[in-house]
């Protein structure tokens, strides 16, 4: 019996890789991409690269100025993100199966935060820009609807998982909803919750550069104009100054994480 489920388990595996392959070289036919070109010329822009992109001394008289606007996206990213928190805990109340008013309006509550969710931030700041043209507000905005959308869902389902025993024992003694919710759905979900806040801080940091490509604003902006200018060395600090930012940032929320969890 459980060499056949071994069996099994082997062939689906097969017949899994099988039609990835398969996916994978109609893919190539399809598209008629060269892939002999393809590895050469991502050689050459690691070649390319380690020649031309990276600081030089005269990049660093700018440091000043890239810090100034990396410190601008931090903060936008923080402030959207707690911003958009509120209003996603309010919404993820309304919308889960343990808090929820009514059914009408959960479903209402899950159809929003799936429409926010799955609409692509580069799409909020491009119908964003239409109404507040190039500025931080766009940037902020679309920081703050994708947000929105992402930590409703992750709230909801956060929310589902607490255990019904706490909820059943407070209703039972003739405990009101909204101490219901404080007294026992929040506490339970607190922890999972501020794990989503702190990633969503991450992605936002991540997303603010790109962002800030489209809405001129922040470091993304600086990036930009370098990179346009071919001022590759100049650019070249941004991307690192980035990349270490995102890190330092993830290291303090795994620190977090490891003490609230």
């Amino acid at each position: 019996m459980q060499s056949d489920i071994f069996a099994k388990r082997k062939k689906d595996s097969l017949i899994f890789f099988f039609l990835l392959i398969l996916l994978t070289v109609g893919s190539v036919v399809i598209t008629q991409y060269d892939v002999s070109k393809g590895f050469t010329s991502l050689l050459k822009a690691f070649i390319w690269g380690g020649s031309n992109f990276y600081p030089d001394g005269k990049s660093l008289t700018i440091l000043p100025d890239v810090l100034r606007k990396l410190w601008d996206t931090i903060l936008m990213s923080i402030a959207a993100t707690t911003v958009a928190t509120v209003f996603a805990t309010l919404l993820a109340l309304v919308g889960s199966r343990t808090t929820r008013m009514n059914r009408l309006f959960s479903l209402v509550a899950r159809g929003i935060a799936s429409l926010f969710r799955n609409i692509p931030l580069v799409a909020w700041a491009m119908v964003l820009m239409l109404a507040f043209s190039q500025s931080s507000i766009t940037g902020y905005l679309a920081l703050f609807l994708g947000s929105f959308g992402f930590l409703t869902r992750a709230f909801i389902e956060t929310i589902d998982e607490v255990s019904n025993d706490s909820v059943e024992a407070l209703s039972a003694t003739g405990a009101s909803y909204f101490h219901i919710i404080f007294q026992s759905v929040l506490p339970s979900s607190l922890p999972q919750m501020i794990s989503w806040i702190l990633f969503m801080i991450d992605t936002n940091i991540r997303d603010a550069t790109l962002v800030g490509l489209l809405t001129g604003t922040g470091i993304g902006f600086s990036f930009d104009l370098y990179y346009k200018s071919f001022n590759f060395h100049a650019a070249s600090l941004v991307v690192i100054l980035i990349v270490i930012t995102v890190i330092l940032i993830e290291m303090v929320s795994n620190t977090i994480r490891r003490v609230i969890m």
